[in-house]
């Protein structure tokens, strides 16, 4: 497989994430999802609506979500279109909590590492293409949150959700999921819930990582610690396997001072395994050309 091209931009402004969609040279066509993550009530370390407005309204988009399997802001429509509005998204865009109603749409997965299906917001239907727009910062349980992270557990509903985490064991998301996994069958887990969402919207598809506000825990969570890292920059690219392993090799190759941190929590969850069984089933690559363009 050919290296795939990243673009890396150290700007980090609403103008640059413009700038680097655009250099990727493809057009969302028809009907655009705009999947990222609308913060957990109480974290401070999401992006805010107002810095994804001008990539929103150049794709034209929708910004999509899913409810949660835990509790939370975010576990019912009813309180996650409420938090919503609340942080501002419904003020500036088109909202769509995808698995608002159901019955979820399911994915079939035959060649998945652990799962063989993937349970998803239903309204994925209504789409054509998707701009997954992820904020990389670490994750307690997956040890790093990006592009991957967003194709899988980010798509997944409710019930989805806990059919990832458990690896496949239930989709009942009263049933305390996180005893039910090992580790590793998780990270595979969302590697499979991946793929099937990465060829769902096939060449309809691009991502874009923001590396700011460089926290060890993720946007769902309500007390998360403050960033221990300088911002880095913005990437883009068409292979979500490659936009995040070089996402993890510009951690890897800081100099900053909080640099072990994060990769202390990347390391203790076994993170990069969700990089190498993404790329063992072969949607994508993990080697990549890294293209400066400031």
């Amino acid at each position: 497989m050919e290296k795939a091209k990243v673009y890396f931009s150290k700007e980090i402004s609403p103008e640059s994430v413009v700038k680097m969609y655009e250099k990727l040279g493809v057009e969302l066509q028809g009907k655009v999802a705009v999947k990222l993550h609308s913060g957990e009530e109480g974290n401070q370390n999401y992006i805010r609506p107002e810095f994804v407005k001008a990539i929103v309204e150049r794709v034209n988009g929708t910004v999509v979500e899913c409810n949660t399997a835990y509790e939370g802001a975010r576990e019912t429509t009813e309180k996650h279109r409420k938090l919503m509005e609340t942080h501002g998204w419904t003020k500036y865009f088109n909202v769509d909590i995808m698995d608002a109603e159901g019955p979820d749409k399911v994915l079939e997965i035959p060649n998945g590492k652990v799962i063989k299906k993937d349970y998803v917001g239903k309204n994925i239907e209504n789409y054509d293409s998707m701009l997954v727009l992820s904020h990389f910062k670490g994750h307690p349980m997956g040890g790093y949150g990006g592009a991957l992270k967003q194709l899988s557990i980010g798509v997944a509903s409710s019930a989805g959700k806990s059919w990832i985490h458990s690896a496949g064991k239930t989709n009942d998301q009263t049933i305390l999921w996180n005893n039910l996994a090992k580790q590793d069958e998780f990270l595979e887990a969302m590697a499979d819930s991946a793929s099937v969402v990465a060829k769902y919207f096939e060449n309809n598809i691009v991502y874009i990582n923001v590396m700011c506000n460089l926290s060890v825990d993720c946007d769902c969570c309500e007390a998360a610690e403050d960033p221990c890292m300088k911002d880095i920059g913005i990437l883009a690219g068409l292979d979500p396997i490659a936009i995040d392993q070089a996402c993890i090799d510009l951690i890897y190759n800081s100099k900053d001072p909080g640099r072990d941190h994060f990769v202390e929590r990347v390391e203790r969850q076994n993170g990069i395994h969700t990089i190498e069984a993404a790329a063992s089933l072969g949607f994508g690559t993990r080697e990549y050309e890294l293209i400066n363009i400031d």
